[in-house]
């Protein structure tokens, strides 16, 4: 009944901002692959593009001498240090969720490959009409797949030989 509550209020300068304090108090939180962490970093991509915007031709000082107002925003390495990943990683991120067709997306979603590996995949099927690239990306995944199994057979081979030397 009459238990004293705090309640916390906070003030952001513009919705980025809070985006990304509601990031970080998440991402302790959670264990997010790199993935993961792209794909949230692409929801923040309107708020950096508007901050930019915002920001653009804002003096930086009152020198009369020095015109210049902020550095052009670069997006994608904002993106990156919003999440803690790589640049290059966050721009293959970016191509993969716009480009990838829909069976190397699911394979991505579902861990079943890494981002390098469907980079690669992307940048092999993507020279072939749009018709034919969700077929090779299909037909790829499954050559990979197969790899990744005589792979893993290989490696339990050695363990076991290993254990009889």
């Amino acid at each position: 009944h009459g238990l004293p509550y705090k309640m916390l209020v906070f003030s952001f300068a513009d919705l980025l901002e809070a985006k990304q304090w509601a990031l970080d108090t998440q991402k302790g939180r959670r264990n997010l692959d790199k993935w993961e962490l792209g794909k949230i970093a692409l929801k923040l991509k309107p708020e950096i593009e508007a901050r930019a915007k915002v920001n653009q031709g804002t003096r930086t000082d009152l020198s009369v001498k020095s015109p210049k107002g902020y550095a052009p925003t670069d997006t994608r390495k904002v993106m990156a240090q919003a999440v803690g990943i790589g640049e290059q990683v966050m721009g293959r991120i970016a191509q993969l969720s716009e480009d990838a067709p829909p069976s190397l997306k699911e394979a991505l979603e579902s861990k079943k490959v890494s981002i390098n590996r469907g980079w690669k995949i992307l940048k092999a099927v993507q020279p072939l009409p749009l018709e034919e690239q969700e077929a090779a990306a299909s037909e790829m995944l499954l050559a990979v797949r197969e790899i990744d199994q005589l792979d893993a057979k290989a490696e339990r081979r050695g363990k076991i030989a290993a254990l009889f030397c």
